[in-house]
């Protein structure tokens, strides 16, 4: 006589079947749709000037035929701001963007904040402990009086020093080169806005969190269909049924 956990074993692997028909049927016939090559290429190119990739933009134009939408040499200075950021040379880059465009820093307080956190990081990151403090003291601690959003960031950079190995700490995140492109990104959309440009982030991105948004807005309402669970690499997944118990 076979138990309970026999049971549940090939239900588990029932179920498991039935869902992987699912993506498999799903998948099917979403790749029955097709696309306009002309319109993908230029959602690439879109994504490349947009980013500053300004090689890749000029090679893509000339591989897929696709027109840039504006004259490449315009983004040599995007390009040089986005490389010092990634750099960690933070204030150079802001004297870089003064130079450019006066008004960025002035007019939006968010990015000059994050601008000036990334100074402080990389001081933390050298172990210029003293230099760290003066800089906060100096350049931050007033503002993250006055705002508590900006207090929370700045407790969790300074909180970096207690930490003998910061990259092993809990706020390691602060440090990653993904930080730093983050600060990049939205430096690279507030010139392109300040240049009067159409789109100040890549129609890519927009689309993704658009994705998101439909998926989360179906599985609000209990609809069952095959869940991108990871955009990178286009993993599908159905989202778990509920148990007996639930019923």
């Amino acid at each position: 006589m076979r138990g309970n956990s026999d049971s549940s074993e090939d239900m588990n692997v029932s179920l498991d079947g039935a869902q992987a028909a699912d993506i498999k049927q799903w998948t099917e016939e979403n790749s029955q749709t097709t696309l306009q090559r002309t319109y993908m290429n230029n959602l690439v190119m879109n994504y490349l000037v947009t980013e500053g990739f300004k090689e890749a933009a000029e090679k893509f134009a000339v591989e897929a035929g696709v027109t840039a939408p504006m004259d490449l040499s315009l983004m040599d200075e995007r390009i040089r701001i986005r490389s010092a950021i990634q750099a960690g040379s933070i204030q150079e880059a802001m004297r870089m963007v003064t130079t450019l465009h006066p008004e960025i820093l002035d007019d939006n307080s968010e990015l000059y904040f994050h601008l000036q956190q990334l100074v402080l990081l990389e001081l933390i990151r050298e172990g210029r402990v003293e230099e760290a403090v003066i800089y906060a003291q100096e350049h931050l601690a007033e503002r993250g009086a006055s705002d508590p959003n900006v207090r929370q960031q700045l407790e969790r950079t300074l909180a970096l020093l207690a930490f003998p190995q910061p990259l092993s700490s809990p706020f390691a995140d602060l440090l990653h080169p993904s930080h730093r492109q983050k600060v990049a990104s939205e430096l690279n959309a507030a010139i392109l806005k300040a240049e009067n440009f159409e789109e100040t982030s890549p129609l890519l991105s927009e689309l993704l969190k658009l994705l998101l948004w439909a998926q989360q807005k179906l599985l609000d309402v209990d609809v069952t269909f095959p869940v991108m669970t990871d955009l990178v690499s286009a993993t599908l997944a159905l989202p778990a049924l509920p148990s007996a118990n639930n019923k």
